[in-house]
């Protein structure tokens, strides 16, 4: 298969009437998407991706347009958007393939073509259509299209990370799988990858936790994820002697056994003191809580009397997340700079942590949120966003306790002198992890 036997779908282009425009694009642009999807999944990866350039480089370098009539054709139509739409998810149907057998070397290369666009002047000048041609690529690789291709450049090593919020990519990632304005391959991957990243924290934080307690092994073996060094073991003790009778979990299922059956007013009125029951500072809380109740009373006001329902329990939610991150998208919201900026990103943490046990489905969306935060501070540096990065780092760890198939627990190795002591000695215990038994395996 070459890039010259794509069937030419067009004909005559000068019989091709204005009206007729879309349709033929269309056509043209899924005769494009079978041939990758074949190309990909018959060749191997190496050869795959020469005739990938063949179809879309090589021509800057020969000056030869009419070597790829596909690419040619599309040009006639005049269309950037639409070419940079068919161009990345051209690369997608690739990256999405290769992911999947981890030939990750070969998504690298692709991803490396736009760095380094050939030109031929001498030859390019004589065709017009190649000037325009060259400059759709040059456009595409300073665009924010190609910022997100960019994230599937995924390596196991922090070595290749050059900015703070590449420490935070999964969450860049979570946005795009639900972005319904991206091609399907481009969710799909980002879906895939993001996932992985997770696991590999999880992985990693567990096997920190457990060496770094064991006198026979070195914890500098094991890479720690997070970046409070060996602080990180007694914030996750912290966190885990919440489990148990009164665990998170086990107050939002009582949570949603009472509120069943409720309206979206009474609802409103319920979940605010579920939302602050328990939390540490009670001055910052009340605070929090009575911001929170305005607003989300004013919300949906015309459904107040409606019984709540799935659907509505999730757009609920979904709602309380804006309020507590970005209303937005384009700036932190009111409740997030207050409670950041008084140095309360745990109580943050717990708050959301909370709605997403009584709505697991909203956690994609707390997610592109964060990911919304991360893109409004990512041109300040790692110094002016501290507080924001260790928002990032007690959720990440949080939600590796809650959230994920790896249960963290306390067993106490030794009796405290003082039994009368009300205050839990955390140096007494040890945390350990195990596969939560009815959880399923990650691939």
């Amino acid at each position: 298969m070459t890039t010259n036997s794509l069937p030419s779908i067009l004909g005559n282009q000068h019989t091709v009437k204005p009206n007729s425009l879309e349709p033929s694009l269309q056509a043209l642009q899924e005769s494009l998407y079978n041939f990758l999807i074949q190309l990909v999944n018959i060749y191997p990866p190496e050869e795959a991706l020469k005739e990938f350039k063949q179809l879309f480089i090589h021509c800057l370098e020969s000056g030869n347009f009419s070597a790829v009539p596909v690419i040619q054709k599309m040009i006639m139509f005049d269309n950037e958007e639409e070419f940079r739409y068919t161009l990345k998810r051209s690369c997608y149907i690739l990256i999405n393939n290769w992911a999947a057998k981890r030939k990750h070397k070969y998504i690298h290369e692709l991803i490396s073509l736009f760095t380094e666009l050939p030109v031929n002047n001498l030859l390019i000048y004589s065709c017009p259509e190649l000037i325009t041609y060259q400059l759709w690529l040059e456009n595409f690789a300073h665009s924010q299209d190609y910022q997100e291709l960019k994230k599937f450049n995924y390596t196991n090593t922090s070595k290749s990370q050059t900015h703070w919020s590449d420490r935070y990519a999964n969450y860049l990632l979570v946005a795009q799988s639900v972005d319904p304005d991206k091609p399907q391959e481009q969710q799909e991957a980002a879906s895939k990858l993001s996932r992985q990243m997770k696991d590999k924290y999880k992985f990693e934080l567990a096997m920190y936790i457990a060496r770094s307690q064991s006198t026979a092994s070195s914890p500098t073996r094991y890479h720690n994820p997070s970046i409070f060094g060996d602080e990180v073991l007694r914030l996750i003790k912290m966190i885990v002697v919440k489990k148990g009778k009164f665990s998170y979990e086990n107050i939002a299922h009582i949570f949603l056994k009472q509120t069943e059956n409720q309206t979206l007013k009474q609802f409103k009125q319920s979940i605010h003191k579920y939302l602050f029951f328990s939390v540490g500072n009670q001055a910052i809380a009340e605070i929090i809580s009575q911001i929170l109740t305005e607003k989300l009373s004013l919300w949906k006001v015309e459904k107040d009397e409606v019984t709540l329902s799935k659907d509505l329990l999730l757009r609920v939610c979904n709602r309380l997340i804006d309020f507590l991150t970005t209303e937005n998208r384009q700036e932190p919201s009111e409740l997030f700079t207050l409670l950041l900026s008084h140095g309360h990103p745990l109580t943050l943490v717990v708050i959301l942590l909370k709605i997403i046990c009584i709505c697991k489905s909203t956690r994609s969306h707390l997610e592109s949120r964060i990911a919304d935060l991360i893109n409004f501070y990512k041109d300040k540096s790692e110094e002016e966003c501290k507080w924001l990065i260790q928002f990032i780092e007690f959720y990440n760890i949080t939600f590796a306790i809650y959230a994920e198939n790896v249960e963290y627990n306390l067993l106490k190795m030794v009796e405290d002198e003082a039994s009368g002591n009300s205050h839990t000695n955390l140096d007494t215990y040890r945390v350990f992890s195990q596969v939560k038994a009815d959880a399923n395996i990650p691939d």
